[in-house]
């Protein structure tokens, strides 16, 4: 019921984001707003279309909502929900849901945003895939919106590095925009995740973009701009970061160059001229650090639940790691082994254990092979 509520609210006609954040922070959750919101139309100010959808929600929609959170690695997170990430929640516009195809908890990884121009130069490309692919072997998630040039290449150069990276979409989950990517987003979905705030099915339109861009610059620690013509998309993306108090990255160029000129105003306003990936990791590094101490946070309830009620096998958790954590790392060994064999193994859900091993990820402790696969990394003198 809990997630047919937040179908039908998503779809509602006139309730937007802010509106749903207003009523979430009042009545706790998405079964308590729709209760309310059926029962009392008027004080909630409703249109007429909108009550009509909220009394009868057109179930063949609903229903396809459901298929499609039905099938593997597909998700919705809402603010209600506390996986929802960390980053994202801080913002003044986040979203109210969030629908997820893939690794739902690379969301509460540390990421860079890497953004640019969709008409790239040779240059701007190359500089994108090297920064890209250092900053994935640094430990950061890519985070960019699957577009023409820069964005794609930060996509591509993350996976081949063999690290994570995140799309942002504005169209629903299952579509994909532009129809040349068809190719990196099944691989993004299959390594990384796609992520949208529109239902399944939702075209692309021109004022989706703007919103997508305040998700990418909300999901990461910091946003680099490439290249960027003083009226590209990426500077909305990058005046998002800044008001959301987030640090921002231009790389300059050649002042012949037309899509520098966006960057050096970027730099001119404040941004941190970049030559290296080293000059961006050296700026968030502690505050992927606090990231992480935040995840920890949000799961030791659960870890205090579990150290109180041990497995039938499972001895009292030595000094210094939690119960919880010691049926995880006895389940892994030292071989490479997949998220479903851990599940059967610790009988923990998926959801926990992702986050689990996000925060050994962190932690330096696992690393993730790939295909939904962990290694333990063994201890060295």
């Amino acid at each position: 019921m809990a997630m047919e509520a937040w179908l039908t609210l998503l779809r509602a006609p006139a309730l937007g984001p802010s509106r749903l954040r207003s009523l979430l922070a009042r009545f706790g959750d998405a079964g308590r707003v729709l209760g309310f919101l059926r029962a009392n139309p008027a004080a909630a100010e409703l249109d007429e279309d909108s009550r009509r959808w909220l009394d009868a929600p057109d179930r063949a929609l609903i229903e396809a909502d459901l298929a499609w959170l039905a099938q593997p690695g597909h998700h919705l997170i809402g603010l209600d929900d506390t996986a929802y990430p960390a980053m994202l929640r801080d913002t003044a516009s986040a979203p109210a849901a969030l629908f997820v195809d893939g690794e739902a908890s690379l969301l509460w990884m540390p990421q860079v945003a890497v953004v640019g121009s969709r008409s790239a130069s040779s240059n701007g490309l190359a500089t994108t895939r090297r920064f890209s692919r250092a900053l994935a072997q640094a430990g950061f998630t890519i985070t960019s919106g699957m577009a023409d040039g820069i964005d794609g290449a930060a996509h591509a150069a993350a996976l081949d590095a063999g690290g994570r990276t995140i799309a942002v979409l504005g169209t629903g989950p299952d579509l994909v925009y532009p129809r040349k990517h068809r190719e990196l987003a099944a691989r993004i979905a299959a390594e990384g995740a796609l992520v949208s705030e529109f239902p399944p099915g939702t075209s692309a339109r021109a004022d989706h973009f703007p919103r997508r861009n305040r998700i990418i610059a909300g999901l990461a620690l910091g946003t680099l701009v490439v290249e960027a013509g003083l009226k590209s998309g990426s500077l909305i993306t990058a005046r998002q970061a800044n008001e959301q108090g987030r640090d921002v990255f231009a790389i300059p160029g050649s002042i012949n160059n037309p899509l520098a000129r966006g960057c050096h105003q970027l730099i001119r306003d404040g941004a941190v001229l970049c030559e290296s990936a080293d000059d961006i990791v050296s700026v968030l590094a502690a505050q992927a650090s606090a990231l992480g101490d935040r995840l920890r946070c949000v799961l030791r309830p659960l870890q205090q639940a579990e150290a109180e009620f041990p497995g039938p096998d499972e001895s009292p958790a030595p000094a210094g790691r939690d119960a919880v954590y010691q049926r995880l790392i006895a389940a892994m060994g030292f071989d490479e082994v997949h998220l479903d064999m851990l599940v059967a193994q610790t009988g923990l859900d998926v959801a926990t254990l992702s986050s689990m091993l996000l925060v050994l990820e962190l932690e330096g402790e696992v690393v993730a092979a790939g295909g939904g696969s962990y290694q333990r990394i063994a201890a060295t003198d």
